[in-house]
């Protein structure tokens, strides 16, 4: 098993913003608007160095969407930020009628989802987002891992042609990836090889995931852990040879689990390959006020439970 380790902890909102000022100095076509939310966003920069392509709307996320579609049909690439449940629950309508119906150029990039916003409680906790966005028609969605591929996606989304859902949010966390990796929309990244379980798991739980499959190898079982950053496109190939090679799967996601990333892995399974799948996500409820740690243990999103995921999986197939 290969060893993971890291130097630093930073929030994947700063690697949008990294990804940012460097498609600023890079793409002359690339705009951004925010929602009242600059500093959160970490936008300055890019503002700083491009002050002529940055709008900021204020406080109407409706009207922020509208006016990023509008953009791209004078060739521009706009980029809007927000926190994810204004970039999504707020404005569902004008996505699906703006921008993914109409197949705009438009790039949602959404900070503070899910669980580890913490403090700011059940009603900016969006855990939903995933599944609203991949159920768009043209809609690709992307949730990556930690700074550095956070910051690779930014950079990658900027050439794609298409409607696009980035996720992040506001914890640090290990930085664990290449910094100079090449993002691949739709290629699932392989981790970890194995043979006993395939663990598949995006955004902040690919590093929990990691450390499970630690655990797990103290147990002698050898987890197959493979971080899924695009949730659409999905990584078919990657997961049926993955389960192919295992015989059973976990799914870990800071998300609901209905509409998440395990119920489209148990589409693909269900059509191509049956074999047991345990999911790791939250349980259809809102969340609450607390640390982003306290929260993640209530709600079961801890190596821990991924560990004991994987062993469930292991014993339905051993039957």
């Amino acid at each position: 098993m290969k060893k993971y380790t890291f130097t630093e902890k930073k929030d994947t909102r700063s690697g949008f913003g990294a990804g940012m000022q460097e498609l600023g100095q890079k793409n002359p076509n690339v705009v951004a608007l925010c929602a009242d939310l600059v500093a959160s966003l970490k936008l300055d920069p890019f503002i700083k160095e491009n002050p002529d392509r940055f709008f900021q709307v204020g406080i109407a996320e409706a009207n922020m969407i509208g006016i990023a579609a509008g953009l791209t049909i004078g060739g521009k690439i706009p980029f809007t930020s927000t926190f994810a449940n204004f970039s999504t629950g707020r404005v569902y309508d004008q996505i699906r009628q703006s921008v993914a119906y109409s197949n705009k150029n438009v790039k949602i990039c959404a900070s503070h989802a899910g669980l580890t916003l913490g403090e700011d409680g059940a009603t900016h906790q969006i855990l939903e987002d995933l599944g609203m966005m991949k159920m768009l028609p043209n809609m690709t969605v992307i949730n990556p891992c930690d700074y550095n591929q956070t910051k690779a996606a930014t950079i990658a989304i900027a050439d794609y042609v298409g409607p696009v859902y980035l996720r992040f949010g506001r914890p640090v966390m290990p930085v664990f990836t290449p910094a100079d990796q090449v993002f691949e929309i739709g290629k699932a990244w392989m981790v970890n090889e194995g043979t006993d379980v395939s663990i598949f798991a995006t955004g902040h739980l690919v590093w929990p995931a990691i450390q499970a499959g630690e655990m797990l190898a103290e147990k002698g079982i050898n987890a197959e852990i493979i971080n899924i950053h695009t949730i659409k496109p999905l990584d078919q190939e990657a997961i049926l040879a993955s389960v192919g090679k295992t015989g059973c799967a976990v799914s870990a996601e800071e998300h609901q689990l209905n509409g998440g990333l395990g119920d489209s892995i148990a589409q693909v399974l269900v059509r191509n390959l049956l074999a047991p799948l345990e999911m790791v996500g939250v349980q259809d409820t809102f969340g609450e006020s607390a640390t982003p740690d306290q929260l993640m243990e209530k709600y079961g999103l801890t190596p821990a439970h991924i560990v004991a995921a994987a062993e469930r999986a292991i014993a339905r197939k051993k039957g």
